[in-house]
């Protein structure tokens, strides 16, 4: 189970397929893929269309019902994405430089070294206009994470090691000044926006995360979430892998580099939490 995104950014591919039918099979791809290589690595050299497995897809408080899938079919299904691949050639959301690389995942479940990651990148009152509109955000729009609590309450199991969504049972906190800030609601103001980031929005999370440069004139940081071309050329991405980190936070400095992937174009970030 994964957290989902795309940079929705209009092109071939996407109009023949849909996003939704290329991330369908890029998952059923890299699906496939694993079990071929547990197989072959226990030894078992069957031919694909004689390998299967059992596949159930769970939603929180709901288990699926498990069905049996033939590798083969898998990978018949994916091969069209090598038909389209060429257009992603020169694509401009194509982050990655490999084919699709507008698509992105982060896997559950969320560790707590990833979710402590997110709060640091937080501002703090030394940094007072983007702290500002931090605080204003959260209070103005009511951020106060309990979306983010239900998918937590949902978890399964006590220990962390049998946890769906989250390492944490409960969210870590971080005191920014007068401001108390939960992950869940760092969280939430991500991904609890609904199914698309727009540009606007997606700037000001950038500012938060630290994904860009916020040692910035009052005016420009005030001209984020707005569309100026000009702003955005200027402006680079500003993550890099902490010296220690953990997968999840590799996936979020992905994430976070989609998004500014998708801001720079004026482009939505379809996300599927």
């Amino acid at each position: 189970m994964a957290i989902d995104y795309i940079i929705e950014y209009d092109c071939e591919p996407k109009q023949v397929l849909t996003a939704a039918g290329i991330l369908e099979r890029l998952k059923e791809r890299e699906r496939a893929e694993e079990v071929i290589g547990w197989f072959r690595s226990a030894g078992d050299n069957r031919p694909l269309d004689q390998m299967g497995f059992e596949f159930s897809q769970s939603t929180p408080g709901e288990s699926g019902e498990k069905q049996l899938i033939v590798v083969q079919d898998l990978l018949d299904h994916a091969a069209v994405l090598d038909e389209h691949a060429e257009h992603c050639r020169h694509c401009p959301a194509n982050r990655t430089g490999s084919p699709y690389g507008c698509i992105g995942f982060i896997n559950y479940p969320i560790t707590a070294l990833a979710e402590t990651w997110l709060l640091e990148r937080l501002p703090v009152p030394d940094e007072p206009l983007v702290w500002l509109l931090l605080k204003q955000g959260i209070q103005t729009l009511g951020y106060d994470g309990s979306s983010v609590k239900a998918l937590r309450a949902a978890d399964s199991g006590d220990e962390a090691n049998q946890r769906t969504y989250f390492e944490l049972p409960n969210p870590p906190q971080r005191r920014l000044g007068e401001l108390r800030v939960s992950s869940d609601q760092v969280l939430e103001m991500i991904f609890g926006v609904g199914d698309l980031i727009i540009p606007n929005h997606a700037g000001i999370l950038l500012l938060f995360v630290h994904a860009i440069q916020r040692d910035l004139e009052a005016e420009v940081i005030q001209d984020i979430s707005s569309f100026d071309a000009a702003i955005r050329e200027t402006i680079s991405f500003y993550m890099s892998l902490p010296s220690e980190y953990d997968p999840c936070i590799r996936e979020f400095i992905a994430f976070f580099h989609a998004l500014y992937t998708a801001w720079k174009l004026n482009a939505p970030l379809f996300v599927d939490a």
